[in-house]
């Protein structure tokens, strides 16, 4: 019972493929073209959340 449990799980390891390279690169590419049609976007709220550090970290000393 216990070598065909063994057998089966070792047929399951071998079948799955996983994510293949073609689909890890579409998504690198719709990432990036994100970023890129978003850049603006991106830059400004990452300013504003800087500056917010900046002005709040004087009241911490």
């Amino acid at each position: 019972m216990i070598a065909f449990m063994k057998s089966q799980v070792m047929e399951f390891m071998k079948e799955e493929d996983g994510v293949g390279v073609i689909e890890i690169v579409l998504i690198l590419v719709v990432l990036i073209g994100l970023v890129i049609i978003f850049k603006d976007a991106i830059n400004e709220v990452l300013e504003d959340t800087l500056n917010q550090i900046k002005a709040q970290s004087g009241n911490v000393y």
